[in-house]
């Protein structure tokens, strides 16, 4: 069993549709646009992408450095914006609110396509301006920006937002409240996101997908250890909330067994 670092969302799903991984976190909008053939799979439908469980929200983080000026989305007009690396779902994010707000890459001063692992020592470092993360809360590399190196949190609450939440029914507005997760975020910082969910294909045998189900929810007070994020995890949810493919075959026979469906 390997668990390879990887590119993102739709590079995961990809890689599951081409039989190289049989199982990849996706976010809950790149998994309803792989199944349904929109968006960025338009052409390129993916009709044997399979749901296995969602699991954290993944709120989309705009931060800015200290000295950036930054103080709203107008303000990041002439500066150096880190837009995220090809196939990776913050990176296809922030295109769907670019897009929403008449915003092209030439009203930056340049745009970057670091990864989510890079970004942070840019951020740090003064080569960026700003940074585009969708992650759960709380996260290391969030947490060295803002308490390591005084960065802070634009929020996205603005109408434009408001229309994507209502007409998209994979995103939702999230709250980072100050001081809770990060020490030294001075306000409350609110945006929108996604579910971070568990997906594999149809192809991929039964048995196995049963199994590693079995394995997560029969020991899920220990996986809730893993990550802060996963703290509030419950099954109710977990096999419901940001899952837009069809349930696996694996998944649902453990989940009807438990009386869940």
């Amino acid at each position: 069993c390997s668990a390879p670092s990887t590119g993102g969302s739709n590079y995961n799903i990809g890689q599951i549709k081409q039989g190289e991984l049989q199982f990849g976190v996706a976010q809950s909008d790149w998994q309803h646009h792989a199944y349904n053939g929109s968006s960025k799979w338009k052409g390129k439908q993916y009709k044997k992408l399979r749901a296995v469980f969602s699991v954290h929200p993944e709120p989309f983080q705009l931060i800015a450095r200290k000295g950036s000026g930054i103080k709203n989305w107008a303000g990041l007009k002439g500066k150096v914006v880190n837009i995220g690396n090809p196939g990776s779902g913050q990176r296809g994010t922030m295109e769907v609110l670019m897009k929403a707000k008449g915003t092209s890459v030439g009203d930056f001063k340049q745009a970057t396509e670091l990864t989510s692992s890079e970004q942070v020592g840019a951020l740090c470092d003064g080569k960026v301006d700003a940074i585009a993360y969708t992650v759960g809360v709380p996260n290391g590399a969030i947490g060295q920006a803002i308490d390591g190196c005084g960065a802070h949190f634009v929020n996205l609450n603005s109408s434009v937002e408001k229309v994507l939440v209502s007409k998209n029914p994979f995103y939702a507005f999230a709250k980072i409240p100050a001081g809770v997760f990060y020490k030294s975020q001075k306000a409350d910082a609110t945006t929108f996101g996604v579910k971070a969910t568990f997906v594999s294909s149809a192809d991929v045998d039964e048995g196995t997908v049963y199994e590693v189900v079995r394995a997560v929810f029969e020991n899920l007070d220990s996986f809730r250890k893993l990550h802060p994020a996963f703290k509030n995890l419950s099954p109710k949810n977990m096999i419901k909330d940001g899952l837009s493919a069809p349930l696996h075959n694996g998944a649902l026979k453990y989940y009807k067994e438990k009386g869940w469906k």
